[in-house]
């Protein structure tokens, strides 16, 4: 097996490592005394953010105790797949782990199918649900990702599922192996529509609800919004925007959806994607301020000695003047976790690099390639700057006030990239919308 490089591409040998000692050492005049043990950080949450800062700490030279605790007894695995590739059955279970290398060469101690319960800060102590007590002496890293949102009344009825984990998209596969046919999906944002394309990729009828007028119409604005709403009924989806869930009845199992303009959909399994809150209760008597997150300052500190990273975390990003922000996407997760493991290692250090990136995040459904660069409202001002609506192949220039803060691409990745680069240069709405036209 090669050594990992670093960023400069030298071999991560070749930087210097902190010491470990334990045991019994030599004092002054030969007496043999206690020497302090291996320092600890434990990371607290074993999906990709977590699973970044531990590479980053090794990676930088950290030889201490690692310990990483998981709620899921599965090692680190990537969440993308499990509504496109792992759904439709192209892809297994081992085909998602996030380091196909032995997780030794971390020398991690883990915690799998362990949960945090409590956190105290003046000791950096954290508490198990079994009731096992771990200190991070040198630090920890929260990243606790976030959980679902559930629908308010629904009964525990079989072929009810969400989708956040590897268990719940085997759960679902099986219910789509098993022959179930008629497939209602709660909710149009990513998650609801991938599911809802792999779906049909399967030849099978799905039925969207979306409680607002379109498809991430908060997100997108409603432009987009329609583009979307169009490319889910070009493909055979029954979507139906502008309707509530009332309720599900079944037995034993569902059968049907109830809906608050009065109709029902028959459904064979129900699949709810309203979004998710992040996994603070664990905290709630820490101390930290804990605010829709856990908030950090602009370097991702929580607390002397406790950062955060990923869909978990909430701090105030310089490329957008401060703004406090929480991002569920996949690249946050990666640059998060890796900036956390090393503001950890910074200690108190004054200078200690502010976290500033342009959010990205990325979704493919049916034949389209679906890409948002920057911090992006539904009321914000657009601009086709290339391509067009009517092919589905474009990208959206997207201004507030007078600068540019993102761009939103339908299968154009080379042209979105520019905007996401222009949009960390802090260009001007009329600069960004002048180097269109001259491109054009």
């Amino acid at each position: 097996m090669g050594k990992e490089q670093n960023r400069d591409g030298e071999s991560a040998g070749a930087r210097p490592r902190m010491t470990r000692t334990s045991g019994l050492g030599r004092l002054a005049g030969g007496i043999v005394g206690p020497v302090p043990g291996p320092e600890t950080v434990i990371v607290v949450g074993a999906s990709l953010a977590g699973l970044r800062a531990a590479e980053e700490l090794r990676r930088l030279g950290f030889d201490g105790r690692l310990v990483m605790v998981g709620a899921e007894s599965h090692l680190p695995y990537d969440r993308p797949p499990l509504s496109k590739a792992v759904l439709a059955g192209e892809a297994q279970a081992d085909d998602i782990v996030l380091r196909h290398q032995s997780s030794d060469d971390l020398d991690v101690d883990w915690r799998l199918g362990r949960r945090a319960v409590g956190l105290d800060v003046a000791s950096r102590t954290i508490e198990l649900h079994d009731g096992e007590q771990i200190t991070g002496d040198r630090g920890i890293v929260i990243a606790t990702g976030a959980s679902p949102r559930r629908l308010a009344g629904v009964p525990a009825l079989a072929g009810i599922h969400q989708l956040r984990t590897l268990d719940d998209c085997l759960a679902i596969r099986a219910d789509l192996d098993a022959g179930a046919r008629r497939v209602v999906v709660v909710g149009a944002g990513f998650i609801g529509s991938e599911v809802a394309a792999t779906c049909r990729a399967r030849h099978l009828d799905v039925t969207v609800l979306e409680a607002l007028p379109a498809p991430m119409v908060r997100g997108l604005g409603p432009v987009l919004g329609d583009v979307l709403a169009g490319l889910h009924r070009d493909h055979g989806v029954d979507l139906r925007t502008g309707v509530g869930v009332e309720g599900v009845d079944g037995v034993e199992r569902v059968e049907r959806v109830r809906l608050a303009d009065g109709n029902t959909v028959d459904a064979d399994i129900v699949v709810v994607g309203v979004g998710v809150t992040p996994a603070t209760a664990w905290l709630d008597a820490s101390g930290l301020t804990i605010d829709n997150g856990v908030v950090c300052d602009e370097t991702l500190l929580a607390a002397p000695g406790i950062v955060a990273a990923g869909d978990v975390c909430r701090w105030p990003n310089p490329v957008f003047d401060g703004e406090l922000m929480r991002l569920e996407h996949w690249t946050n997760a990666t640059e998060q976790g890796i900036a956390a493991g090393a503001r950890l290692l910074a200690g108190d250090d004054a200078h200690a690099a502010p976290f500033a990136p342009v959010p990205f995040v990325w979704s493919d459904q049916y034949d389209v390639k679906i890409q948002v660069a920057g911090h992006v409202r539904g009321d914000d001002r657009l601009e086709i700057v290339d391509g067009s609506l009517d092919e589905r192949r474009f990208v959206a220039a997207i201004g507030r006030g007078d600068r540019l803060v993102g761009a939103v691409g339908f299968s154009r990745p080379r042209v979105l990239m520019q905007y996401r680069r222009l949009v960390a240069e802090g260009t001007s709405w009329d600069d960004a919308i002048a180097t269109a036209q001259g491109a054009a």
